[in-house]
């Protein structure tokens, strides 16, 4: 049997989890997130906002809304862009894995729509300039996942 989610409108709340820091373009994530919630029949009321800090902070506040039993998903947007530092390697890869490790520990999917670009201008692009918007596809995943685990035995 083959097991894939859809694009149907899905039950339960969502949340956005948006790191403040490189807000203007975060902020274009969030847009792009919540018109897709949109398209595919989640209403406003339905959808929440959580902002931190930065994309470090994201894991923690994933997971525990993850684990609340409150959320069919949480979307995680930020963006962290390359400087002249290791800063970025360190914060791009605890917020991966930390993103990961959430949806691991809750078992609600926790979606990955965090920037990691080397320019600025490659941020701009991800964010609704050129490349489409990231927070948008975030978002369109987790309708999909939502609706893939539903489908799913056990």
């Amino acid at each position: 049997m083959l097991y894939e989610g859809d694009f149907s409108p899905p039950d339960g709340r969502f949340v956005l989890v948006a790191a403040r820091f490189n807000g203007f373009i975060v902020d274009q994530l969030v847009a792009g997130a919540t018109d897709a919630f949109r398209r595919h029949g989640v209403s406003d009321d339905r959808i929440d906002l959580v902002r931190v800090p930065g994309a470090y902070e994201i894991p923690l506040v994933a997971q525990r809304l993850g684990a609340s039993g409150t959320f069919a998903a949480v979307v995680c947007l930020g963006c962290v862009i390359r400087g002249d530092t290791d800063h970025y390697d360190h914060v791009a890869g605890a917020a991966t894995s930390g993103i990961a490790q959430a949806a691991l520990a809750s078992g609600v999917p926790v979606v990955f729509g965090v920037l990691t670009c080397d320019t600025l201008e490659q941020a701009i692009h991800r964010a609704g300039a050129k490349a489409g918007n990231k927070g948008f596809e975030a978002a369109v995943c987790a309708v999909e996942m939502v609706n893939l685990l539903k489908k799913l035995p056990g």
